[in-house]
């Protein structure tokens, strides 16, 4: 069995609440820094990312107002209380968070089954832990899949024995958070099916199992196909399989997806 993962490097995960090691987040204000500075989790909201509460070592302290009203909290508190600080969980206890309110969300936009028959492409889960994988190019902390992590891990140091450096552009995202992208693109009037050219369906993006991520390299812009032409993607030609990564979506792929150089998942074993 593989060593554990401490819980102080993972992220929990609800359907509406994460509960992250605060020492990962940013302090958005005075009082933000005082609490952040004493606690040991923070309680995130999903859908836009604000901070709900901080787990300190008294109790629990409320950053927003009501929020015994927030929705999910119950779930998240429960599990809060099941995982202290030393607790070590390791790949056996991943379990995939349900799907049904994130179907509910999809016939709001519009789409059904259809899409999936369409593209090929099947919904996909969140895991209900992440395992923290270090931080992206933008210094934010880089959460993956447990095994997807040790993997990435593994083959960064190797590609920077070969002189080679591979930064991480993203990660796992939230169900919401995709979502986010699509209603702030239809509040500027695109449409759905605008949309859809260049976004995977909520629900439908690799990223939201923490097994994929997108991969640049220094100096060359984030998400363009001119990454094939760097040193960093003839590596990842050359050595990423050996890892257990692969590049989803080359060009003229079955889903109809833009080719996307930058765009590698882990395909556990």
């Amino acid at each position: 069995m593989r060593a554990p993962v401490p819980l102080k490097t993972a992220l929990v995960n609800t359907p509406r609440i994460e509960i992250w090691p605060a020492g990962l987040l940013r302090a958005r204000s005075n009082f933000d820094a005082r609490a952040l500075s004493r606690a040991r989790h923070v309680l995130r909201r999903k859908r836009d990312g604000q901070y709900l509460a901080a787990d300190l070592p008294e109790g629990l302290l409320a950053l927003v107002p009501r929020l015994r009203a927030e929705p999910g909290l119950d779930e998240a508190l429960d599990l809060l209380d099941a995982a202290p600080a030393h607790r070590r969980v390791g790949l056996e206890h991943v379990r995939d968070l349900p799907l049904d309110r994130l179907e509910e969300r999809l016939e709001q936009l519009g789409l059904d089954h259809a899409y999936a028959e369409r593209t090929g492409l099947e919904l996909v889960a969140e895991p209900d832990w992440l395992a923290f994988a270090g931080f992206d190019r933008y210094r934010r902390p880089l959460w993956l899949h447990v095994e997807a992590a040790r993997a990435w891990t593994h083959m960064r140091e190797a590609a920077l024995h070969d002189d080679v450096v591979l930064e991480a552009i993203s990660g796992y995202r939230s169900h919401d958070y995709q979502l986010g992208i699509f209603e702030r693109k239809l509040a500027r009037g695109l449409s759905v099916e605008d949309i859809l050219t260049v976004n995977a369906a909520p629900g439908y993006s690799e990223h939201h199992s923490g097994l994929a991520l997108d991969i640049g390299a220094p100096d060359e812009p984030p998400a363009e196909e001119s990454f094939e032409h760097t040193r960093a993607f003839a590596w990842l030609r050359d050595n990423a399989g050996g890892y257990g990564f692969a590049m989803t979506y080359p060009r003229d792929n079955p889903h109809g997806i833009v080719y996307e150089p930058w765009h590698w998942a882990f395909r556990p074993a």
